[in-house]
């Protein structure tokens, strides 16, 4: 059983956000960056199998500041390989992070074949969860997201997955492997690893590095940022008073002023 986990750096939002001067990008010289939190819960969902199911876990991350830190933590918890792919440019949009990913996958020797792909169902750059289903349609994998609890049936190529929706509805889905799936929550918190151990992973280990793929198409969707702005402060609140009548008319004013009636 092979399971690759996808993971992803975000900006550390505890710190303030620079755009860079260009306009079209976050500046990264200066920003902190992490591993995406739902990454982290599918990398431990991965260690859960791998010690449920004696599987071979496999790390695929895409170049970006401190990702040597993330890829030799997840190493020093219990992956067998971890790789970079390097050589793209900063501030990928989502859906071509996911085509760099599924076309690494195709084409890199000694990744395929794989089990099941996991990453995390959304990021804080990505709040609509496209990464998974994305490199599944590319690879022609089902997709299953919104997942809390996995388990396989190895013998019979079937992922059984715990998929929450709104208002504490839960569904169980047996999915056919190979697969992609987003996780929302591993099994139990992701296991924590002394800084001792993944300064010692970083001396005895490596991380390979794998250029970024050429696309078929020989580009990019035309989709492309155009220029990124700061939030400016607006004005204070006005706090409406009175009656509820009072209070309404001068709601639906407000609305009309602003040409929302």
């Amino acid at each position: 059983m092979h399971i690759l986990v996808l993971l992803k750096m975000v900006p550390d939002v505890v710190e303030e956000l620079e755009i860079a001067p260009g306009g079209k990008a976050l500046d990264l010289e200066y920003l902190r960056m992490i591993l995406s939190e739902s990454d982290d819960h599918a990398l431990e969902e991965a260690l859960v199998l791998k010690e449920r199911h004696d599987a071979r876990i496999t790390v695929l991350a895409l170049d970006a500041p401190e990702v040597d830190d993330a890829l030799f933590t997840a190493l020093a918890k219990g992956a067998d390989r971890a790789i970079k792919i390097v050589g793209m440019d900063a501030g990928l949009s989502t859906r071509q992070a996911a085509r760099v990913f599924s076309q690494t996958i195709a084409h890199e020797p000694g990744i395929l074949p794989v089990d099941l792909i996991l990453t995390g169902v959304q990021a804080i750059d990505d709040l609509d969860g496209l990464i998974a289903p994305l490199v599944a349609d590319d690879m022609g994998l089902p997709y299953l997201g919104i997942i809390t609890r996995l388990d396989l049936d190895a013998p019979k190529h079937l992922a059984l997955a715990v998929k929450e929706y709104p208002g504490a509805v839960r569904g169980e889905f047996e999915v056919n492997l190979p697969a992609v799936l987003g996780m929302q929550a591993a099994e139990k918190p992701p296991r924590y690893v002394p800084v001792a151990k993944v300064r010692a992973t970083m001396k005895s280990r490596t991380v390979d590095c794998l250029p970024v793929p050429t696309l078929a198409d020989g580009g990019w969707p035309a989709v492309q940022v155009v220029e990124m702005r700061r939030n400016e402060p607006a004005g204070h609140a006005e706090m409406l008073e009175g009656a509820p009548t009072q209070v309404s008319e001068r709601l639906c004013g407000i609305l009309a002023e602003h040409g929302l009636l």
